[in-house]
């Protein structure tokens, strides 16, 4: 049996399911229909929202955090963390403001999660 934990709440349900011919034909331990639906989306495109940093020019602090706004494909986070060490916003940055428009198709933004106020004396 295989099996796979779910991430879509704080339970963590160890799910365990087996498959034949690519179909799965048993599965035990989730306690809700989202393990269900989880372990589908992670046999077929497993998808990750990605949390990192983004470079500020005078800024107050050197780095923005920011994240995508929804889960993106796997396959897609080397290739989106390369085009992202490639990027830096001028300050002021605030909590929201859009960084990065639908990376590589998939409709996911780039967006900042923190405020970076702009350094006293830079214009």
């Amino acid at each position: 049996m295989n099996k796979i934990v779910c991430v879509q709440c704080p339970v963590g349900c160890k799910i365990k399911f087996e498959q034949q011919d690519g179909k799965i034909i048993k599965i035990d331990g989730n306690r809700c229909p989202r393990g269900i639906a989880y372990l589908h989306d992670e046999l077929k495109e497993p998808r990750r929202i990605v949390p990192t940093s983004v470079k500020v020019i005078n800024g107050v602090f050197p780095l923005v955090s920011v994240k995508t706004s929804k889960p993106v494909p796997k396959k897609y986070i080397s290739e989106l963390m390369n085009e992202i060490k490639k990027i830096s916003v001028q300050a002021p940055v605030k909590s929201g403001d859009v960084i990065l428009k639908n990376v590589f198709g998939t409709g996911a933004d780039i967006i900042a999660t923190r405020t970076v106020p702009q350094k006293q004396g830079s214009n």
